[in-house]
């Protein structure tokens, strides 16, 4: 008999500029596909997922809790240089498994110890350090309404995400029986 499917869990991932901006993206769109290509093999269902820009004012009030550091100005300033995508992630897991994913903040630390990450891959500075994501399912919550005011996460969870969890668990069923 096959474990009960556990509850999908959000997270939001965020392309920041200097990922849309990235070489790769500009002459052979490579980037986003090799982030794309990732995030499905690591079996995360794309709830939604939008261009978008920020302004200085939206960028200071995401990174609020920051105010004060001396990276703070740098960030917000990075944060409305240019053009980013948002996404909402589902999985079993999605915030560990999405910050896995990733790879450690500090590009140099991810570079030497977890090359084959996202950061580890394409980062350029520890503000340049090509993605976001949400360090705990509550941090989830609050910037997936910050990113997505439209998203009814209440609502998902109500209706789209039984059903969801329930072909993803189908999914993972068959696709273990081929390997």
């Amino acid at each position: 008999m096959a474990a009960p499917a556990r509850p999908l869990q959000l997270t939001l991932a965020l392309l920041k500029p200097d990922a849309v901006a990235h070489p790769l993206v500009r002459e052979r769109r490579l980037f986003p596909q090799a982030v794309h290509a990732a995030i499905l093999r690591h079996r995360f269902l794309i709830v939604r997922a939008k261009e978008l820009r920020c302004g200085a004012e939206q960028s200071r009030r995401f990174y609020r809790e920051h105010a004060g550091r001396f990276f703070y100005q740098r960030l917000v300033e990075f944060m409305a240089s240019g053009p980013m995508w948002a996404y909402i992630l589902a999985h079993e897991n999605a915030v560990p498994l999405w910050r896995s994913l990733m790879g450690p903040t500090k590009v140099f630390r991810a570079r030497h110890s977890h090359p084959d990450s996202i950061r580890g891959a394409y980062g350029l500075t520890d503000t340049r350090n090509t993605t976001h994501g949400s360090d705990s399912p509550a941090s989830a919550s609050r910037e997936i309404a910050f990113f997505f005011p439209e998203f009814d996460e209440r609502r998902w969870y109500e209706q789209d995400e039984p059903r969801l969890r329930h072909e993803h668990h189908v999914l993972r069923a068959q696709q273990a029986q081929v390997t």
